[in-house]
């Protein structure tokens, strides 16, 4: 089984979180593999202005997800990924896809949608805890 690391972002802005929109529909959040002597946060910066042309400050570590993959159907090679996840904070809404990624759109959706929104259970779970941890930071 082959090994995968990568690093992403929740991006704040104000009451929203950055979302990604797939060419197949499916609302994800900005993430990629980490590149040869960077860091998991550099990585996740990188990521999110890669795919999304956005700028972030990071606010906290939110900790990391697992979950193992096929790398396409025809082939039983299984990846076990891992995902560091970061809280960021943009300064502004603007944002472009990367259609080269596959991506047709991206938008700052409420929080109080973007959970409900995302495809995958697991960014679903890490949204709600940053979520939470947004309104500890910003309510101290």
């Amino acid at each position: 089984m082959r090994e995968e690391i990568s690093a992403g972002g929740v991006v704040v802005f104000g009451n929203t979180i950055l979302l990604l929109k797939k060419y197949n529909g499916d609302w994800v959040l900005p993430k990629g593999k980490v590149e040869l002597d960077e860091t998991f946060e550099q990585t996740a910066i990188r990521e999110v202005y890669e795919e999304a042309s956005v700028k972030v400050e990071v606010i906290k570590y939110l900790g990391e997800i697992h979950y193992t993959y096929k790398n396409n159907w025809e082939d039983n090679n299984l990846i076990n990924k891992t995902v560091h996840w970061f809280l960021m904070q943009s300064r502004t809404m603007d944002c472009i896809p990367l259609r080269e990624e596959g991506f047709i759109d991206a938008k700052f959706i409420h929080m109080n949608r973007s959970a409900d929104l995302a495809k995958y259970h697991d960014e679903k779970e890490i949204i709600t805890k940053a979520i939470a941890e947004y309104n500890k930071t910003s309510n101290a």
